[in-house]
């Protein structure tokens, strides 16, 4: 066998893998957590074709809305974690989550299999790599409640100018 300097990379039938690609702006790459808006409402979980999110919550009492009103109950996330070696990042949790709790941050989960199950403090950790939405369409129409509202706000102003 003969020795030779030349990469591997460069000898013909040979590909290495680039490690170090940054995943496109928008892409699928991790699930992040806004746990401030998980109301465990349990329906990311109930889509999931995979079953590999594991949701668990308890309800606690909460002070009631006005004077004289009844106690209330709200839900509480206690665990939210994804089991990334079942997912297969189709998205529906995401699409599905009525109160905007799960996002898509663009960014590599490891492969390692050293953290296949990722707890609520790791997703959670992943928000900061959420890019903002992109811009509404200038040329588009108004929302039906942006209309609602312009002509509920015009008839008020009519009647206080009267």
């Amino acid at each position: 066998m003969s020795e030779s300097n030349e990469d591997p990379v460069e000898q013909p039938g040979l590909q290495q893998r680039d490690t170090h690609l940054e995943p496109p702006t928008r892409s699928r790459g991790t699930i992040a957590l806004l746990e401030e808006n998980c109301t465990v409402c349990m329906l990311c979980a109930r889509e999931c074709p995979d079953w590999c999110l594991h949701v668990e919550g308890h309800t606690e009492a909460a002070p009631p809305a006005g004077p004289g009103g009844r106690p209330r109950v709200r839900n509480v996330l206690d665990r939210f974690a994804i089991d990334w070696s079942l997912c297969m990042y189709c998205g529906i949790c995401v699409e599905v989550c009525p109160f905007d709790a799960l996002f898509w941050a663009p960014a590599l989960v490891p492969a390692d299999g050293e953290r296949p199950v990722e707890e609520q403090a790791d997703l959670r950790a992943w928000l900061a790599d959420v890019p903002p939405p992109p811009p509404l369409d200038p040329a588009a129409d108004k929302a039906e409640e942006v209309v609602a509202a312009e002509r509920l706000e015009a008839v008020a102003k009519a009647r206080r100018t009267r």
